[in-house]
């Protein structure tokens, strides 16, 4: 017997979603350097690339993304915005965006510096392969 799963009513999922905007507007604005522009122009990015997104805050005020799954988190740090796609080890990167977390099977991440430039237009076209990755159908599991 499966368990239904729990869900959350539109009108709190909403709010939800607003409020984690809220909290990525606060992170972004408390970042009164190149991080906090670095992290407003790739949230402009995604929310370009994918209008459905959802915007959530984890672990103690990461900005997340997903969209029928996780497509990346947004992490700052002193010298780095790294930006890390949950499944980037399976998806397309023609313009080699990803330059760290290369040697896992599953995640693969971009980290930003300081003055550094990101190919906006492939940027976005990782974040639609992202959301096709999560959106496709399953495979179906055969038993033997």
């Amino acid at each position: 017997m499966k368990k239904a799963a729990a869900s959350t009513p539109p009108a709190e999922e909403a709010a939800s979603t607003e409020s984690a905007a809220r909290q990525i507007d606060a992170k972004i604005a408390s970042l009164a350097d190149w991080r906090g522009k670095t992290l407003a122009t790739v949230r402009a990015l995604i929310r370009q690339a994918d209008p459905d997104v959802v915007e959530e805050v984890k672990w103690r005020g990461v900005p997340v993304w997903s969209h029928a799954g996780m497509i990346c988190t947004g992490e700052t740090y002193q010298l780095a915005v790294k930006l890390t796609f949950a499944k980037g080890a399976a998806l397309p990167d023609p313009a080699h965006l990803f330059n760290a977390s290369l040697d896992g099977n599953t995640r693969r991440a971009i980290d930003l510096h300081e003055g550094e430039h990101l190919d906006a237009a492939a940027f976005k076209a990782l974040i639609r392969a992202a959301v096709a990755a999560n959106t496709a159908p399953k495979p179906k599991r055969t038993t033997t």
